[in-house]
């Protein structure tokens, strides 16, 4: 006597514990299992546990290689990352297993504008150092001459990579504070042209030019190191540089030396390599390096956003279905 068909049963494992939203949907289709530790999992662990998995939810932090990718099984359906970048996963090493990708982009856009606008103001206006200078009880009276920074108003700034969250800081800057828009993109970008009266020019121009240099590129053999000694040496003295985008595109010993030597004024970073930044890093002990543990896209907002882009694309994967945001 027949019957129905027995649903299938899916096994995920998510690497960090996210917002519940997410967890919340993707219980509905899966058994999930989550660490619960609050540093990432380790190489042996992270083998162990995705082993029969039919879905993962990974960070950048969680290196998805071809070894770990053949360690899941032959089941492995889907790798959903909580994050724009997918520079952790072996992407040809999952098309080669049919297993779908899937990223979470646009969601985190204006709050990583609002965490590279917020270095930008911190680190010109050499905020963190007053601020210690007050809890260190320093605090004797108004100086005149006392944690002078650089003016916004009417500068320039210069955006590597003009991208989502690269206009999204251009534009803010340009009806904030009326600057100037200066810009890198592989191809012309009409809408930044038109609405901010950008214009597109070489990096080396754009480094020259700049007041204000906010990095948003991906990560690619291109990119890698772009900002180096020589590239640095190109912009002002009193130039403040962002990062937001990835820290592997900084050359940070060549920042170090820039900075210590004030052949630039500022940086501000919210990625850095490796993440985290030792202690006892040459950049953590200059006083106008800002320095925040990536906390580009850390907004509830975004966060859960993210946390159910992230469900859904795993959903959608376990039940082969075209993914919403693949890559």
């Amino acid at each position: 006597m027949g019957g129905l068909p027995e649903q299938e049963i899916f096994k995920v494992f998510v690497t960090r514990e996210i917002p519940q939203a997410g967890i919340k949907r993707i219980r509905e289709f899966a058994e999930v299992d989550v660490w619960q530790g609050m540093l990432p999992p380790g190489r042996d662990e992270l083998l162990e546990r995705v082993g029969g998995c039919h879905g993962l939810i990974t960070l950048l932090s969680d290196r998805v290689d071809a070894e770990l990718i053949e360690h899941a099984g032959l089941q492995l359906r889907v790798i959903s990352n909580y994050a724009v970048g997918v520079n952790n996963i072996d992407l040809e090493a999952a098309r080669l297993r049919g297993i779908a990708v899937g990223n979470t982009p646009d969601v985190l856009t204006d709050a990583t504008a609002d965490t590279a606008l917020a270095l930008l103001l911190a680190a010109a206006r050499r905020l963190p150092e007053a601020i210690d200078n007050v809890r260190q009880g320093n605090w004797k009276t108004w100086e005149p001459k006392g944690f002078l920074g650089v003016d916004l108003v009417g500068r320039t700034v210069g955006i590597v990579g003009m991208g989502r969250i690269g206009f999204a800081v251009a534009k803010r800057l340009h009806f904030g504070w009326g600057m100037q828009v200066l810009y890198t993109s592989r191809t012309p970008k009409p809408r930044a042209d038109q609405e901010l009266g950008a214009k597109r020019v070489s990096l080396t121009d754009l480094l020259k030019g700049s007041d204000f240099v906010s990095l948003h590129c991906p990560l690619t053999s291109e990119t890698r190191d772009s900002i180096n000694t020589k590239r640095l040496a190109l912009m002002r003295d009193h130039a403040v540089l962002v990062n937001t985008a990835r820290g592997e595109i900084l050359d940070q010993d060549a920042l170090y030396e820039a900075l210590r030597n004030r052949r630039i004024f500022a940086a501000g970073l919210d990625v850095t390599t490796p993440e985290p930044l030792p202690t006892n890093h040459p950049l953590a002990s200059l006083p106008n390096c800002v320095i925040a543990p990536h906390i580009g896209s850390a907004s509830f907002d975004s966060r859960n956003a993210m946390a159910l882009i992230a469900a859904e694309n795993l959903i959608a994967g376990l039940t082969r279905q075209p993914l919403p945001h693949p890559v």
